[in-house]
């Protein structure tokens, strides 16, 4: 049978990417080019900071994503684009090359879902995953409980009705004083403190798979303003235990509910937050007593990059789902949306 070899690129939202990948599993090629230190002084992501840096790294990162792969471009059989969710701005520097490709090479255009892509991340670490699945999406935007019915074909089960998990974090590391991205330096600092602050858990113990992290936000802010306001110190390494335990002990309760409640025996964990040290080793921990199979990508696949949309792109050419040159950025795309 032919190899299919997909050219991805990914530029979503401050990382700009390309990739090769061949057959939906085999990584030939992965090139991240990260702006973190140009937002870092802004203390979050400037859109049109990121689309201005998209348009200075999108040729280089294709053309040494090719080159690394060793082939000539136009042995590429499709090339697959995230076209939403993230930042128009950024999402159009993308499109337009992918488009400028496809037209030139004469090749598939393959619009993908960005975080469709997040769970195609694991494709690439585990060869004997398939659907059907459950899995759990924890991002800066995006906290859901998708049900994976196929390749292409998803259900959401449950998602934040307000900040998702990795936007609480971002807000409760400016609090406590931390630098960005928050994620990551939140989990570092847990590791120093203790568990000792009782914080709300929004819908814990409904009947559904919903979250909500506003709530738990707002108490970790009342908290520092209490004891500030007492004349107490303010120990943020026990602030981060005590707020990232509440938000892995939240997500590994619902997505766990979901996996026994639709009879699978396998929890796939997907997303930016999916790096998280704590999640990952809870969810080890969780689901070995609940004798559940659990999953989650390498580092170097959790956050943003383009091996991710180049593996779900795959998937779509292989079923059928290719894109006209009409195709345009869709800011708010939802999962499973065409």
């Amino acid at each position: 049978m032919k190899e299919v070899n997909i050219l991805g690129i990914e530029s979503s939202c401050d990382e700009t990417a390309a990739a090769v990948i061949q057959d939906g599993r085999i990584i030939r090629s992965n090139i991240v080019s990260t702006q973190i230190e140009i937002h870092k002084k802004f203390g979050g992501v400037v859109p049109e900071v990121a689309s201005r840096n998209h348009v200075v790294d999108i040729n280089r990162v294709v053309e040494e994503a090719i080159q690394v792969w060793g082939r000539p471009i136009c042995e590429i059989d499709g090339i697959a684009v995230t076209y939403g969710p993230g930042l128009a701005g950024a999402l159009l520097v993308g499109l337009s090359t992918a488009k400028a490709l496809s037209f030139a090479l004469n090749k598939p255009l393959i619009g993908v879902n960005h975080i469709e892509g997040h769970i195609a991340a694991n494709y690439l670490a585990f060869a004997e995953l398939k659907p059907p699945f459950i899995s759990l999406i924890v991002s800066g935007g995006h906290t859901h409980i998708v049900e994976v019915l196929g390749y292409n074909e998803f259900e959401i089960l449950g998602k934040t009705k307000d900040d998702a998990a990795g936007e609480a974090y971002d807000k409760v590391a400016r609090a406590i004083g931390l630098g960005y991205p928050g994620g990551p330096l939140v989990d570092k600092l847990a590791e120093r403190g203790r568990n000792v602050i009782d914080f709300p858990k929004a819908f814990y113990k409904d009947d559904n798979y919903d979250f909500s992290f506003s709530g738990l936000k707002s108490a970790v802010l009342n908290h520092i303003n209490s004891a500030k306001m007492k004349g107490e110190s303010v120990v943020a390494e026990d602030i981060a235990c005590s707020f990232q335990e509440t938000v892995v002990d939240i997500l590994l309760n619902k997505a766990l509910k979901a996996v026994k409640d639709r009879g699978y025996t396998s929890l796939v964990l997907s997303g930016g937050v999916s790096a998280n040290s704590r999640l990952r080793r809870k969810m080890e921990e969780d689901c070995e007593r609940e004798g559940i199979t659990c999953y989650y990508p390498p580092l170097s696949l959790c956050t943003d990059n383009a091996a991710m949309i180049a593996a779900a792109g795959y998937y779509h050419l292989i079923e059928g789902y290719t894109s006209d040159l009409s195709l345009s950025a869709r800011p708010n795309l939802k999962i499973g949306q065409r």
